[in-house]
């Protein structure tokens, strides 16, 4: 069985455990769900995480380190940002963390921005 940290990735597609955060109020109130995740978002190099993640399919720290100028410890906080926020899962392989979008968290996050009108 592998190691994950929070949810996990399987065969390149991740899949979802929960939606959106993993309290009950967000489930029970949207305009919550929507803070929690525009705050994960809320920085230039989470969103270039994610759209990076994207293009990808999946990406190791490492990878990410080599396409964003920023520290890898800098790198690491966003991701468990990104991740706590349930945008982000990633699976432990080996001494390394493989990363991908939780497209469950992301439909939820599209349909919430949808619903603003």
């Amino acid at each position: 069985m592998k190691e994950t940290t929070g949810d996990y990735c399987d065969n390149r597609r991740c899949r979802d455990l929960e939606q959106c955060e993993r309290s009950s109020t967000a489930e029970d109130d949207p305009d919550e769900c929507l803070a929690t995740l525009a705050r994960a978002l809320g920085h230039p190099a989470r969103v270039r995480i994610v759209r990076l993640l994207l293009a990808r399919d999946e990406c190791f720290c490492g990878d990410i380190c080599d396409e964003i100028p920023l520290a890898q410890s800098t790198v690491s906080q966003h991701l468990k940002v990104l991740r706590e926020a349930g945008l982000i899962v990633g699976e432990i392989s080996g001494p390394s963390v493989c990363y991908c979008v939780n497209p469950d968290t992301l439909a939820v996050l599209k349909q919430l921005i949808g619903d603003l009108r």
